[in-house]
């Protein structure tokens, strides 16, 4: 895909991930990518989607036209959660030819081509997604963009999460993501 000149690029990544490590709230770290990976990206549209269960849900997104904002799919029929099953980036240079996705969902959007990157320490715990309106190849370089952002996003959830994981479970209350805290011990 065609894009800003690629020092643009990494400048903008490089201030993102500034950004996220400021970040007191997963809340914030949300908006921080929204706000900025789709020009990194030089993407017509970028989804961020959290898994809860066996469930994705996809809770932010910046795009031409509306996405699946507020929606949630089964994770076994979702590319953002099959990124996340497999621990792996998934690229596709044309939606119509890739029996991943699900053509009822995509068809009436504007999505031609994507990428989809796991985020998160271990066990993913999210994703980003990167839309295109029309076909091609996804270039080297934003991959190698996102896969640095999806190490970054996911070393920062990582911390907030311990963080409020602890803090929360010392008041009894549930964390940011939903669940109640787990804490062994």
């Amino acid at each position: 895909m065609d894009g800003p000149v690629s020092a643009e690029r990494w400048t903008k990544l490089l201030a993102t991930i500034d950004a996220l490590k400021k970040a007191d709230t997963i809340a914030e770290v949300v908006d921080i990518v929204r706000a900025s990976a789709r020009a990194i990206a030089a993407a017509d549209g970028i989804t961020i989607v959290r898994r809860i269960g066996a469930r994705v849900h996809y809770i932010a997104e910046d795009a031409v036209s509306p996405l699946w904002t507020g929606q949630d799919f089964p994770i076994e029929q979702c590319v953002s959660g099959l990124a996340m099953l497999t621990h792996e980036a998934i690229l596709i240079s044309n939606i119509t030819l890739d029996l991943r996705v699900p053509q009822h969902l995509y068809l009436p959007t504007f999505v031609r081509s994507m990428a989809m990157f796991p985020v998160g320490i271990g066990e993913p715990i999210a994703s980003i997604g990167l839309y295109w309106k029309r076909t091609g190849r996804i270039d080297d370089e934003t991959v190698a963009l996102f896969e640095s952002l999806a190490r970054s996003m996911g070393a920062v959830l990582y911390n907030l999460d311990n963080i409020d994981h602890a803090t929360n479970y010392c008041a009894g209350r549930r964390t940011p993501w939903g669940a109640a805290p787990a804490i062994n011990g």
